[in-house]
């Protein structure tokens, strides 16, 4: 019985995630994960504004949740895994969707604008572009790979060099248009896909929709920004 039970739910999670609805579900559900790490991990950033002692002691006070019950750096490696999933999930399940997109669409079409309304294209080509984004971010400021300074355990130095740098500061506030532009329509579709929205939500989950995309645009930029206009140094 536990056999066919398990048998029949892994049936039906198989059935789900092949049909679009499924796959809509998932991006809906792992775009919230991602949002709610978003609205965090902008709070943690925004700690360089009170100096390197406050920014250092809040990213030694990351690797440290959980103790004693978990090791060090447990909780992060959890976070870290349980993101990465996430991701995972949003970009295939967005592709998937992408492809049959494209292929529902009749061969010779005329009017190529069609194709695509433009907050798809945007979610589309934003997508790519936080993808390439989140490697470089990755290889800047967790490896420290090409990080101008590289000092583990001191984030505020290594922030202040890489958006010393001209490029890593362009590359990151391009980065966070893009994101306020994905954010901005990816919370609206994720609440359409999850049923939230009716006549009378639909006006508080707008203004929601773009006050989240306007915070995290604004928090994310404040640094580089700061950065390189000497606020922070």
């Amino acid at each position: 019985m536990a056999l066919m039970t398990r048998s029949t739910r892994g049936s039906t999670l198989a059935t789900l995630w092949h049909s679009s609805v499924g796959k809509k579900a998932a991006m809906a559900v792992s775009g919230l994960v991602m949002l709610a790490y978003l609205v965090a991990h902008m709070l943690g950033n925004l700690k360089i504004f009170f100096g390197a002692g406050e920014l250092n002691g809040y990213a030694a006070w990351l690797r440290t949740i959980g103790q004693p019950f978990l090791g060090h750096e447990w909780f992060l490696w959890i976070a870290r895994l349980a993101l990465v999933a996430a991701v995972v999930v949003h970009g295939v399940a967005a592709y998937q969707l992408s492809r049959r997109d494209l292929a529902a669409r009749p061969t010779g079409y005329r009017h190529a604008r069609r194709r695509a309304s433009y907050a798809t294209r945007t979610m589309r080509w934003g997508g790519v572009i936080l993808g390439l984004f989140i490697v470089w971010h990755i290889l800047d400021l967790t490896t420290l790979t090409v990080n101008p300074r590289a000092e583990a355990g001191h984030p505020y130095q290594n922030v202040v060099a890489s958006f010393s740098t001209w490029y890593s500061g362009w590359i990151y506030c391009l980065a966070m248009l893009a994101l306020g532009l994905h954010v901005r329509h990816g919370f609206w579709s994720a609440a359409q896909t999850l049923g939230l929205n009716n006549p009378r939500r639909d006006r508080v989950l707008k203004l929601t929709a773009n006050g989240l995309a306007l915070l995290l645009t604004a928090g994310f930029l404040s640094v580089p920004i700061a950065v390189m206009t000497g606020v922070v140094r």
